[in-house]
């Protein structure tokens, strides 16, 4: 008689919305699988950047957490260092101003010695119609997410990766795959980054630096999720319009920057990894519901 197969449990891993650390975690990967290493974080101290972090410290891993909030990254690197037993370092720095990030990297190596992992988190995104979008803040954008990768990368690269190799995983995103409305400001500047995903990938291999993207989907519990209007799509049920029918959370992006950032990628470098539930496949790209949640904000204000 033919085995009867179960259906695979489509559940979400443990998560919390808010930024603080998970009360449990079951490992799906060795504790020990970064045992000693050092991950700096950019746009560690909330939201997709602040599970990272605590997911790698959960594997052995001490990390910096680095953003332009001072009380945020304190608050926030007492938070995973109590509730992991690992050493995380809060430092202050702009990924705008090169010079911000020398001075964290020599921190970092005062400190810890090392760096195995850099994890480019740290963007900056809005709802907005081209028409509607100042040159500055598409500049802003572009700045933070785009040059911030690529001087947060450099600078890393010049003062130990390229004696030491290392990984790097950037996180981008899927709006530019489609032309996703209202989002011409992120999308072209995740384009870039995984242009740039490419381009070091090869340019860097022979030091040894593996470079890598993860691409998330809607994701729970973060501030974009709430600026771009997740909550509403949720409730109007736009997301059973996606293959695994819900919104992905921050567990499950940190867990596939875990694996491109670990042992279990060795071979995987140029890599785009999308996370988003198969979204980007299905989900219109509904410029009318678009334009409605903007327009309703604005009546707001």
């Amino acid at each position: 008689m033919a085995e009867k197969h179960q259906l695979v449990n489509n559940s979400s891993p443990e998560d919390i919305e808010t930024d603080e650390c998970m009360n449990t975690y079951s490992h799906i990967y060795s504790p020990d699988l970064l045992i000693d290493q050092v991950a700096f974080i950019t746009g560690g101290g909330s939201g997709i950047g602040f599970r990272i972090a605590e997911v790698l410290m959960r594997h052995g891993c001490d990390t910096v957490i680095a953003s332009r909030n001072l009380e945020k990254l304190t608050e926030a690197a007492k938070k995973l260092s109590s509730t992991t037993g690992r050493r995380c370092l809060a430092i202050v720095m702009d990924v705008r101003q090169p010079e911000t990030i020398s001075a964290a990297m020599d921190e970092t190596l005062k400190t810890f010695g090392r760096v195995d992992i850099l994890i480019n988190n740290a963007a900056g995104n809005f709802l907005c119609p081209a028409t509607s979008l100042s040159f500055n803040a598409f500049k802003t954008v572009m700045e933070i997410d785009t040059m911030g990768t690529f001087n947060t990368s450099k600078v890393i690269y010049d003062k130990w990766f390229k004696d030491h190799g290392g990984s790097i995983v950037n996180i981008s995103a899927t709006l530019g795959y489609r032309g996703q409305a209202l989002q011409v400001h992120a999308g072209s500047a995740k384009a870039a980054n995984d242009a740039m995903t490419r381009h070091l990938a090869v340019e860097w291999g022979p030091s040894g630096v593996r470079v890598n993207t993860v691409a998330p989907g809607p994701i729970s519990g973060t501030e974009g999720y709430r600026r771009l209007g997740g909550s509403h799509a949720e409730s109007a049920g736009v997301f059973r319009s996606i293959p695994l029918q819900r919104a992905g959370n921050k567990t499950e992006i940190a867990h596939a920057v875990l694996f491109l950032a670990s042992h279990a990628a060795s071979y995987v470098t140029g890599a785009i990894l999308v996370a988003d539930g198969g979204a980007w496949l299905t989900s219109a790209n509904d410029v009318e519901r678009l334009l409605g949640i903007v327009s309703s904000r604005s009546a707001k204000l």
